[in-house]
């Protein structure tokens, strides 16, 4: 009996470890198909850049290049906004998703009921100005 309460926690450990990572749970297929209802303007680029300095800038870069104080302290690699093909092929639908929920396999933490949905696809909008 004693035997077994002694490699039991070893078993489960190496059970866990042998284990392949965690996938990223897929978008929803509703959330990719969502379109953007805020529309592009001086003004709403103008705030979300404001929310983007305060939220996203940190981690991102102040020019979305994915080179922001805390990525350069902790040494993490972010995908750079500024290059057209990172945000190829991805709809509003799905950037407003990571956005709002966050991305587990990319350490991104939510935005929640932190942000409103209008600020959020403002933002969508404003990523999409970064691209050079």
């Amino acid at each position: 009996m004693w035997k077994i309460l002694v490699a039991l926690p070893s078993a489960l450990f190496m059970a866990m470890i042998a284990q392949e990572p965690a996938q990223a749970p897929a978008i929803p297929a509703d959330a990719v198909a969502m379109q953007n209802p805020v529309k592009r303007s001086p003004e709403s680029l103008a705030h979300a850049k404001a929310l983007y300095g305060i939220d996203c800038a940190m981690c991102h870069g102040q020019i979305g290049d994915g080179k922001g104080d805390v990525v350069q302290e902790l040494k993490l690699k972010m995908k750079d906004f500024t290059d057209p093909a990172v945000l190829k092929g991805r709809t509003d639908g799905e950037l407003f998703y990571i956005i709002k929920n966050g991305e587990d396999n990319q350490k991104m933490p939510p935005e929640g009921s932190r942000a409103k949905d209008h600020d959020i696809w403002a933002l969508v909008n404003y990523l999409r100005t970064l691209q050079k």
